[in-house]
């Protein structure tokens, strides 16, 4: 320690006390000066900084602010350093408690606005370390701007970031999250989609899309928790195209989340109720299974929160449609003997409608123009199919070509709402965006510009089909 004792002929001598040469040594052990080396330099360093200041004229005001405001800077960084601003966690959780939420599903508001407040709550709390970061203020913003959007009241449950807080044995996305807290690991489920329409026109779990014509009862879907059959029949005579008029739907036992489920419609019978007459399963206010009627008679959908898997079920016309999203690790579920699945491994080869990629057109066209069954096929040319399934879809993806193509088969208009009905039914129920729609090749395009009716459902098989 150095303090200044007198003048003596206006300079200022410096001597250092004992207490500086037992003052702790903050070099590394083994260094060569020792305490009252280092305090008679500190002397010297007084002295000449004493010397300096005597010469040297005061810095400017603009200077002193500048230091200034890096001081602030650098105590501000200190004082982050110690309280960091974790906006980015709040974010992160967000993120985590919405991943498995679709805003097709019934329940998505309720569960979207309790992760909402649990945002919220998370910003607050770090509203004082994160006063500077513009991170935090934009997420403070778009929460405000989402709550408005769904009608969520500052008010009511949040939801838990903690899975083991939150656990259900019937609810798939909670035994998730406590798996993936265990495991250290925060990656959402991946979920898949299959879907069947008009006639018919599968897409598999893989999305590869494809005509069959499998008629008689099938296997779409037949793991250790789910099953779904579905029967198909010949929709006009003399072709080899068929379409469902019935569907069977297995919910199988699963621990004491619900016993089996059978759900069972048939053409001019689409009930909302199982074949035992109850509408849910599982005990308890929030069942882990349930059918929600959307359209009396026309379509339904049944939640199993306990395997996270959604079901779309849909009549037009005269045949059903169904529509299914689940978890892709249930999916793949599934013993040797249940290989036979349209919704995993698609349509047999020999229950393919094109023959390698074709299609037997010239009889289809012969039939278009001679015999008796030439009042039912001829309602629809490819001029006025296209503009007709043009109504409906707007984009010109596979939906709509395979709407073209089932006007051609059928004439029958309703298959142009199934179509649409599918392509709605991917919209809100397949994971992927960018995976919504499947686009013909180059060179299989343009129907409605003059290609022939053969030319144009040859491009079509080989594109769908395969």
């Amino acid at each position: 320690m150095m303090r200044k004792r007198r003048k003596r002929g206006g300079r200022t001598a410096c001597s250092c006390s004992s207490s500086a040469a037992a003052a702790p040594s903050l070099e590394p052990r083994g260094a060569a000066w020792t305490g009252m080396g280092r305090a008679a330099l500190f002397c010297a360093a007084a002295a000449g900084a004493e010397q300096e200041r005597r010469h040297r004229r005061p810095p400017p005001l603009p200077a002193l602010v500048l230091l200034f405001s890096l001081g602030l800077l650098l105590h501000a960084g200190d004082c982050q350093l110690q309280t960091p601003c974790r906006i980015q966690k709040c974010t992160t959780d967000f993120v985590s408690l919405t991943a498995h939420l679709n805003s097709a599903i019934d329940g998505f508001d309720l569960e979207f606005c309790k992760a909402l407040r649990a945002y919220s709550a998370c910003t607050y709390r770090n509203s004082k370390v994160c006063r500077g970061n513009l991170v935090y203020h934009s997420a403070v913003l778009g929460i405000s701007d989402l709550m408005s959007q769904r009608n969520c009241s500052k008010d009511g449950p949040t939801s838990s970031t903690n899975p083991e807080v939150t656990h259900d044995p019937c609810n798939y996305n909670s035994r998730q999250g406590v798996r993936e807290h265990r495991g250290g690991e925060q990656t959402a489920p991946t979920y898949l989609f299959c879907g069947l329409f008009g006639d018919p026109h599968l897409r598999t779990f893989r999305d590869h899309f494809q005509t069959c014509k499998v008629e008689g009862a099938w296997p779409l879907i037949d793991n250790n928790y789910l099953s779904v059959q579905v029967t198909n029949v010949p929709v006009v005579p003399g072709s080899s195209a068929t379409a469902t008029n019935k569907i069977t739907i297995i919910f199988k036992a699963y621990q004491d989340c619900t016993d089996q489920k059978v759900y069972q419609a048939v053409t001019d019978d689409l009930p909302a109720a199982f074949v035992d007459g109850t509408t849910s399963g599982g005990d308890g206010d929030t069942k882990s299974l349930r059918i929600v009627e959307r359209v009396s008679g026309r379509y339904v959908e049944m939640h199993a929160r306990y395997i996270g898997t959604t079901v779309f079920v849909r009549q037009l016309g005269r045949y059903l449609t169904l529509a299914i999203r689940m978890p892709e690790e249930l999916v793949m579920a599934y013993e040797e003997s249940q290989d036979l699945q349209l919704c995993v491994n698609g349509c047999p080869s020999s229950e393919r409608i094109d023959n390698s990629g074709h299609l037997p057109l010239p009889v289809m066209a012969q039939a278009l123009t001679h015999g008796a069954l030439s009042q039912t096929w001829n309602t629809y040319t490819l001029e006025n199919a296209s503009s007709k399934c043009h109504e409906k879809m707007l984009v010109k993806d596979i939906y709509f070509y395979s709407c073209v193509f089932d006007l051609l088969t059928t004439g029958d208009a309703n298959f142009t709402a199934a179509a649409h009905s599918a392509l709605q039914d991917v919209e809100a129920l397949h994971p992927r965006k960018e995976r919504w729609h499947i686009y013909p090749r180059s060179g299989c395009i343009g129907w409605e510009n003059g290609v022939s009716l053969s030319l144009g459902l040859v491009c079509l098989m080989l594109v769908v089909f395969l």
